[in-house]
């Protein structure tokens, strides 16, 4: 697979910084996170980030290798799919954080805080296997 390594390296730290700073969120009570507007804001806005370069990583090598064309931001993890990164599990579990990604975006007003606390307890540690995987992925082809 044809990437610009540059690009792939910044996009990949983007996520690693917006990561570190979802588990500093995640590490908090419940109680402490949910009575706090910055930290609901910050959790948001770091999802918003993280998502957003994990779409950007595969649009870059889905343009550069003149994969199928992506219906949606949630295709483009379906695209990387079909040509072997990701296995139908995973796959389905990022189409969700996609989705996820555009309500928060696009509906923001009707996120509920208790579901972006959840998000940083169980669902996070999906960004950091994406990368795991992403970069198998492009040292295999």
């Amino acid at each position: 697979m044809e990437f610009d390594e540059e690009k792939i390296t910044k996009l990949s730290s983007e996520l690693f910084n917006a990561l570190r700073r979802l588990k500093e969120l995640a590490d908090l009570p419940k109680d402490e996170f949910l009575s706090n507007l910055h930290f609901i804001a910050s959790a948001k806005y770091f999802l918003i980030v993280a998502i957003e370069a994990a779409i950007d990583m595969c649009n870059h090598v889905i343009s550069r290798n003149r994969l199928r064309v992506p219906e949606d931001y949630a295709d483009t993890f379906r695209v990387m799919g079909e040509v072997g990164f990701f296995d139908e599990e995973f796959v389905d579990r990022l189409v969700q954080m996609a989705r996820f990604r555009n309500r928060l975006v696009h509906l923001y007003w009707n996120v509920d805080d208790e579901i972006v606390y959840e998000i940083l307890q169980k669902d996070i540690q999906d960004l950091e296997e994406f990368v795991k995987r992403f970069m198998e992925g492009l040292k295999q082809r």
